[in-house]
């Protein structure tokens, strides 16, 4: 009898132990999963990227050779008639495909994808003297950026200093800030808007590489100075502040990608999260990090956010919750949620669960479909719905940030750190 017990205690504690290593494995399992995911989707994506190659038209052709905007690169999102499109360099978005190959290199150590993003990074090259855009952090960083860290290619390095020279030519000194847009200049003198805080880790870096001040001080000013104007006093933030180039005085208080000037566009508290997250990492300075803290604070406590923590497009949308998600929100939140994670102690917990429910209702809800979808990741962003333009389509910054935000979740559970 005491035999069989014994058995029965024994049997008992050996399922439990096998339970305790299944849940383990699961908590590893959803970054394989999506990794293996990705890499096979990833794979289909280029039979894609070629047959839109192929298949671009006569009109498309012409119109770019007409206003020189170069060949086409990288994919940005599917069209609303099912169509790959491809962007030229100039777009805001063409170094997101290639930071996604260098993360798929990074996690899977296979030359194969090194040779992929070394290909696509290549294509966007000549962005490096583009002064008349404030998105070169998007672009030259996180292409390039991710390409030298993985590789120290000397190359790459030099064509960075160079992106990040060309991005402060943009500086307004009277201001303190990176002027964001040149177009609409019927409708803003000197536009900045919350986005330019993801352009910031491109200047900061070229500090670290050049010792060089003038870029640690650029990124700085602009930080405080937008910290300062596009915040309510809730810890939501406007999407552009229009200001005098001359005396610095705010004139215009617009948010142009969201339902109104007074709502809160999930995409521009995502990018203020990161954006200050990011700066408290590269400077220490405290009034950063409490920045990051209050819009998590507003973002987790706001009535509007979902269950399932994938935001609505705007949390002050009308016909909530009938209104489109964006994913891209929610992946680049997760992102910054587990960096966050590394410098509030009494909430690290908190910062991590959240980004890992984020993580996971991503994968289990808004997951494309294997060798479909164009080759993206994730459906369900939203570009910008007040001008019809990209609701509720695969976007590529969503599969972007939602990589990175995986590499980051395993390299904390592995190592306990991120950089």
């Amino acid at each position: 009898m005491k035999t069989k017990v014994c058995s029965l205690i024994a049997g008992v504690g050996m399922s439990l132990l096998l339970l305790g290593s299944c849940q383990q494995n699961k908590k590893e399992d959803i970054i394989a999963d999506n990794f293996d995911f990705a890499e096979k989707q990833l794979t289909y994506a280029f039979s894609c990227i070629d047959e839109a190659y192929t298949n671009e038209s006569e009109e498309s052709r012409e119109r770019r050779e007409k206003r020189g905007w170069g060949e086409l690169t990288n994919p940005r999102n599917i069209e609303p008639d099912g169509s790959l499109h491809l962007v030229p360099s100039r777009d805001w978005t063409s170094g997101f495909f290639p930071g996604e190959l260098w993360y798929m290199y990074e996690y899977t150590k296979n030359d194969f994808w090194k040779e992929k993003a070394k290909k696509h990074t290549a294509l966007i090259e000549r962005e490096k003297f583009n002064g008349i855009t404030h998105d070169m952090g998007f672009k030259m960083y996180c292409s390039y950026g991710n390409g030298y860290r993985l590789t120290n290619d000397e190359n790459y390095k030099d064509i960075l200093l160079q992106s990040a020279e060309t991005l402060i030519t943009r500086y307004k000194p009277n201001v303190g800030i990176l002027r964001s847009w040149d177009h609409n200049k019927d409708k803003w003198q000197c536009p900045v808007i919350i986005d330019n805080m993801m352009n910031l880790e491109l200047l900061f870096w070229a500090f670290r590489e050049t010792n060089d001040s003038t870029y640690y001080n650029i990124a700085v000013n602009h930080a405080k100075v937008t910290m300062k104007n596009h915040f309510r006093e809730d810890y939501s933030t406007y999407h552009v502040i229009d200001y005098d180039t001359i005396t610095g005085e705010v004139l215009k208080k617009n948010t142009h990608q969201g339902y109104a000037h007074e709502s809160a566009w999930s995409r521009g508290q995502a990018w203020g999260l990161y954006g200050y997250t990011m700066c408290y990492r590269e400077t220490g300075l405290p009034e950063f990090l409490k920045q990051a803290q209050h819009i998590e604070n507003y973002l987790f406590t706001h009535p509007n956010m979902p269950a399932d923590l994938i935001p609505y497009w705007d949390f002050d949308a009308p016909e909530i919750p009938n209104e489109p998600r964006d994913a891209s929100a929610a992946a680049c939140i997760a992102s910054a949620l587990y960096e966050l994670s590394l410098y509030d102690a009494d909430k690290s917990a908190r910062y991590k669960q959240l980004a890992d429910t984020i993580i996971k209702n991503l994968t289990l809800h808004y997951r494309a479909t294997l060798d479909r979808d164009k080759g993206f990741l994730l459906l369900h962003s939203t570009g910008s719905k007040p001008h019809n333009s990209e609701i509720d389509i695969p976007i590529v910054y969503a599969d972007y940030y939602f990589l990175e935000a995986l590499l980051r979740k395993m390299k904390l559970e592995t190592t306990g750190k991120l950089f």
